[in-house]
């Protein structure tokens, strides 16, 4: 019974909120249409780039909620600011038309709105009295008029999507290029180097062989040794591209690896089909080493927790650690990296790390397995 109550004045408080920002979008409104009917003279501009902005937040204020009441978070439908001065920011928000969905909504919300908010708080007073009343219909129709209007169209979440995808293909092609560049340094000033080394050591070797026998053997010696170093830089080279293990084990074994060598206690808990395909392996293992490396580098953790499941044509992958937390993507910890990494794939990051820990970095890799299931399997590394 407390806990029903408890609900019911939440549900009271929250339709006497929207009431009052009903108020406060028909300020919004009002400062909107003002700015663009004194456009030409100089205060229209600056109370635009003042107005537009707080129109945004207070819609994605009410897209929250709509999300939550619905149990559906509702997406923001806004493009990409592209870079350059106010002006050319100004435009651009002038341009997108969910800014002027946010405004016809600004105008719908102070009217039907306002009703159903106001309607919402009536309920919830009768629901404190009368335990059979109905809990958040009004409101519940708020949120879905909210979604309804705020919510992004079908042809927007494409071109979003594509936009998304466009740029990851992008930054993959990129970093492909520089891991190309970076393998051809790496041949030329490493095994390149020990090679050329090799032949003019066996050549001086082959001239010395009947006049200095003594210096011949030395020389072949040398070329011996360089030989053993030229051959550890290639394998690391090509351990680099592809680690044998990986060819050799599969993802599973190839993580499992992965986390003895570790200097943390890892625990490898896994539930996917044999194999996949290679290109997929490549991408995940790195993404988990990558996500170990991490850990080790920034969190001070004591223990690692590294789960592997495919399910649903989805490869689900998760690096938990009890560190300290405050990871954030693209500042600097390599996390930029796993997102590139699994965008080529068309693949999601996301990063829980509040400060104080724990760190939770969840991956998903869509993609089919190439073999038939094998039972699930888990262990501590």
């Amino acid at each position: 019974m407390a806990n029903e109550a408890s609900e019911r004045l939440k549900l009271v408080g929250w339709a006497v909120v929207l009431c009052a920002l009903a108020y406060l979008g028909i300020v919004l409104l009002v400062l909107v249409i003002t700015g663009l009917a004194v456009v030409l003279v100089s205060v229209g501009i600056p109370l635009l780039m003042l107005t537009f902005p707080a129109v945004r937040s207070f819609a994605d204020f009410h897209r929250r909620w709509a999300g939550n009441v619905l149990g559906t978070p509702i997406p923001s439908p806004y493009r990409p600011r592209p870079p350059g001065n106010a002006l050319v920011r100004l435009w651009a928000t002038a341009r997108d038309r969910a800014t002027w969905r946010d405004v016809l909504w600004l105008f719908v919300n102070g009217i039907a709105g306002l009703a159903l908010t106001f309607v919402g708080a009536f309920e919830g007073v009768l629901g404190l009295v009368f335990w059979w009343w109905p809990k958040k219909s009004a409101l519940y129709l708020d949120a879905k008029l909210i979604k309804w209007m705020l919510a992004p169209s079908e042809k927007a979440q494409l071109a979003s999507r594509v936009r998304e995808l466009a740029e990851s293909r992008a930054e993959t092609v990129d970093s492909q290029a520089a891991e190309i560049r970076r393998i051809e340094r790496d041949l030329h000033d490493g095994a390149q180097a020990r090679l050329v080394a090799l032949g003019m050591n066996i050549g001086m070797a082959a001239d010395a062989v009947d006049k200095d026998p003594q210096t011949a053997r030395l020389l072949l010696a040398e070329a011996q040794a360089a030989s053993s170093q030229a051959l550890a830089e290639l394998r690391g080279l090509v351990r680099g591209i592809l680690p044998p293990v990986l060819a050799d084990r599969g993802l599973v074994g190839a993580v499992r690896a992965l986390a003895l060598a570790t200097p943390l206690p890892v625990d490898v808990e896994a539930d996917v089909p044999g194999r996949l395909l290679p290109p997929v392996e490549s991408a995940a293992y790195f993404a988990v080493a990558e996500a170990l490396a991490n850990v080790i580098k920034h969190s001070g953790a004591q223990h690692v927790r590294v789960q592997l499941r495919h399910d649903a044509g989805v490869l689900h992958m998760t690096v938990e650690d009890d560190g300290r937390g405050g990871a954030v993507p693209g500042a600097g910890t390599g996390l930029r990296g796993i997102e590139r990494r699994l965008g080529a794939f068309d693949g999601r990051l996301n990063v829980t790390s509040p400060p104080g820990g724990p760190t939770l970095v969840i991956m998903e890799l869509p993609c089919e397995s190439s073999s038939p299931k094998t039972s699930p399997s888990s262990g501590t590394a």
